[in-house]
């Protein structure tokens, strides 16, 4: 019996009748008639489920109701609730399937009151239960059901560190994956399934397997009978494994929690990014997905800042040009570029170049997209399209911040060349990166683009062009196999017979003669003609260099550079 002789069930029962009196109230408040308070009653549900039915019975969205309700009630109202690390008591206190169940997740806490997002009001009980948990006040605030699930979700992920930090060093092998797949139960809630430990096993287990092989990127691409994952490494993708086709839908939804992203949206392209962390490394990953007609083909791109190389030594970058290199990025001002396809390490090089140039005299700026490296004594500002920010309307804002050197991630059109050419006109030293095949065709490829030759005669003090080869592994010689254990993969390069890359280069500066051709709207071929007359080096020599040097092979040069 409880206290004062009343039965649990009695009082259970009192509970319920209050918090329909207070219900009731808060209606009239809202200024809902005595009908729609008599349908309230005789509504299946209305005792466990009150604001689904008031809902109904409002006819209104979710935010213009729960407004509402915020001024009856007082309570505030947060569209999009955060969690705040504060908030930890909450996670490691109220259980994931209570707070799911009730749909009240944790925002912040100042050790005296807890602060807690509620997409299902006006359950006094469930205010009770928390407080009763935490051992102290609770503050509600009002929002709307979708985002409280998202706050619980990375509340609890924060948690147990599954987003930050991987730290789980398994095998990554067929039996491991089937005891994955074996573990994964069937069903149509996408949260639920994404939130599966063995999906969150199997998820970190790809992720750790791309770090430790150093893989740039992962692909996961679902076909007709199989789901393949690849790794790209050292520029080159590699079959990993294939777990089952009936993964797919888990992996996907796994990595849009981890990201952010709607995990509903199956239909449409999606771009979202996160970190992990192993140990004391940092490793920066973007998603991209696309819906393809045997399901989501998902790309992560990782970017391990403790493997970055930012020198030019390291880069492959010889004596003599790094002198030629360093003698333009020490001009106050013009324009120099690096030119390659994409993934050729422009950026690296650019980056290798500032970390050369005295920060502490100089104001250097860059507008990336996106920002890949972070440098001391940088500002740095992120492309960001659905804001307005363009690399035209950076480079504009950049302008206007009193730089010595700008770093442009890329020059994509006209407007953004003729800024750059404009800001090295006028004082400032440009460093940017273009799409070209070699140094020489940076040239009519600026004029494509529509810049007046006579603005690339006036800024361009050279182009620096190059590619990367993948190096010899030193482990076993380029065989793939352990010299100590015959037959046996070598453990440094994962029997690939390479690993690790270097740039070779080419660099044309512009003399008087280019200047002359690009007046004249001169071919690509003229003027890589006339800059070898004035003792230009091409890439294949500097690759030629490198294999005499027994840092690569020519089978590599040939693949590269053919």
């Amino acid at each position: 019996m409880a206290p004062g002789g009343t039965s649990q069930n009695e009082d259970g029962a009192l509970a319920v009748r209050e918090d329909l009196a207070l219900v009731e109230r808060v209606m009239s408040g809202l200024g809902l008639s005595e009908e729609q308070i008599r349908q309230f009653r005789l509504a299946p549900g209305s005792e466990g489920e009150a604001w689904d039915v008031m809902l109904q019975l409002m006819a209104l969205d979710e935010q213009q109701a729960l407004r509402r309700l915020s001024e009856c009630t007082g309570l505030a109202f947060v569209s999009e609730p955060k969690v705040e690390s504060s908030a930890s008591a909450f996670y490691e206190t109220i259980p994931a399937d209570v707070a799911r169940q009730h749909l009240v997740g944790g925002m912040r806490s100042d050790g005296q009151v807890m602060t807690v997002a509620s997409g299902r009001p006006l359950v006094p009980q469930v205010v009770s239960i928390i407080e009763d948990r935490l051992e102290m006040p609770v503050e509600l605030v009002l929002s709307p059901r979708g985002a409280v699930a998202s706050l619980i979700n990375r509340g609890y992920e924060q948690r147990g560190d599954l987003v930050t930090e991987i730290i789980e060093e398994m095998p990554l092998d067929q039996s491991a994956i089937e005891s994955a797949a074996g573990s994964v139960s069937t069903g149509n809630d996408l949260l639920a399934l994404a939130r599966q430990t063995p999906v969150i096993r199997l998820v970190n287990m790809i992720l750790f397997e791309a770090l430790r092989r150093r893989a740039s990127d992962v692909h996961i691409h679902p076909e007709e009978t199989r789901l393949n994952i690849r790794y790209r490494i050292d520029g080159i993708l590699h079959d990993a494994f294939s777990p089952p086709l009936s993964l797919a839908g888990a992996i996907s939804s796994r990595l849009k929690v981890m990201t952010e992203l709607d995990i509903a949206n199956r239909h449409s392209p999606q771009d979202g990014q996160t970190n992990v962390r192993i140990g004391q490394k940092k490793v920066d990953i973007r998603l991209s997905v696309i819906p393809t007609i045997h399901g989501e083909r998902i790309v992560l791109r990782l970017l391990d800042q403790t493997q970055t190389q930012l020198d030019l030594d390291t880069l492959g970058v010889s004596k003599k040009m790094q002198a030629q290199l360093m003698d333009l990025v020490d001009r106050p001002n013009g324009m120099m570029l690096v030119t390659g396809p994409t993934g050729s390490g422009k950026t690296t090089t650019l980056y290798a170049c500032l970390g050369r140039i005295d920060r502490a005299t100089r104001n250097v700026m860059t507008i990336e997209d996106p920002v890949e490296y972070r440098l001391e004594g940088i500002s740095q500002m992120q492309v960001n399209a659905k804001r307005g920010v363009t690399f035209a309307t950076g480079l504009r804002a950049l302008l206007r911040q009193d730089p010595d050197v700008i770093l442009v991630g890329e020059i994509r059109d006209r407007e953004t060349a003729e800024l750059a050419i404009q800001a090295s006109l006028t004082g400032h030293l440009v460093l940017a990166t273009l799409h070209t095949n070699d140094a020489p065709g940076a040239i009519p490829r600026l004029i494509d683009i529509g810049v007046a030759p006579y603005l690339v005669t006036s800024s361009l003090l050279g182009v620096l062009a190059q590619r990367l080869l993948r190096r010899i592994c030193e482990g076993c010689g380029g065989s793939g196999r352990d010299p100590l254990t015959p037959g046996e993969p070598c453990e440094q390069c994962f029997g690939i017979g390479y690993k690790g890359r270097l740039a070779v280069y080419e660099l044309m500066t512009v003399n008087d003669e280019i200047r002359r051709l690009t007046s004249q709207r001169a071919d690509g071929v003229s003027i890589r003609e006339a800059a070898i007359d004035s003792g230009f080096r091409t890439m294949r020599e500097d690759a030629m260099e490198k294999v005499r040097a027994g840092l690569t092979d020519e089978a590599e040069v040939f693949r590269v550079l053919h």
